[in-house]
């Protein structure tokens, strides 16, 4: 009985997110050892205090095997995935936007977000001005999408057309860094 226990008992592992679809509410892991795909369920994501994570991102996680397969039940920590020098974006290539401009991380909400534009914006709070979002930066952030009206932190620097985001990370990351 007690081996019964143990086999369901949660490990660690780390791997790399294959899919993760916030409007389905789950997604899959690859874990670094192999074995069956591990299901990573939105609330799981959300304990963590993110609402979604970005294709390829490293993850580590708590897995739990269970008459369905493995399952995540814990998020331990997330790295966004390594950046493709392909997709930079133009306005950093093309120097749109002041590096020396970049600001601290501020707690923001999500205006809106349209993944399939590949854009949305978000207000800072305390600032009047929108924020502009590109999918890229929230990729590079570790980040599939965001969903209006969503507590979230921003990094941002002025940009040739207003203040843009340079990075995005969960609610609770930019509280933990306000000083």
């Amino acid at each position: 009985m007690a081996q019964e226990t143990d086999a369901h008992e949660p490990i660690v592992l780390r791997g790399q997110v294959k899919w993760f679809d916030p409007s389905k509410g789950f997604g899959f892991v690859i874990a670094d050892e192999g074995g069956a795909d591990i299901l990573l369920h939105a609330n799981v994501l959300r304990n963590f205090g993110q609402s979604s994570v970005a294709d390829g991102s490293i993850i580590e996680i708590s897995v739990q095997s269970t008459e369905r397969g493995r399952q995540a039940v814990n998020v331990l920590s997330i790295q966004p995935p390594a950046a493709d020098s392909e997709h930079q974006l133009e306005e950093f290539v093309e120097g749109v936007v002041d590096p020396d401009s970049v600001g601290p991380l501020e707690p923001a909400r999500v205006k809106w977000f349209d993944k399939a534009k590949g854009f949305g914006f978000a207000n800072v709070f305390g600032r009047s001005e929108d924020v502009f979002i590109h999918v890229e930066v929230l990729r590079r952030s570790g980040l599939a999408d965001l969903q209006p009206g969503e507590a979230i932190g921003l990094r941002t620097a002025a940009g040739k057309r207003g203040c843009m985001a340079v990075s995005v990370s969960s609610w609770d990351a930019a509280t933990d860094h306000k000083d």
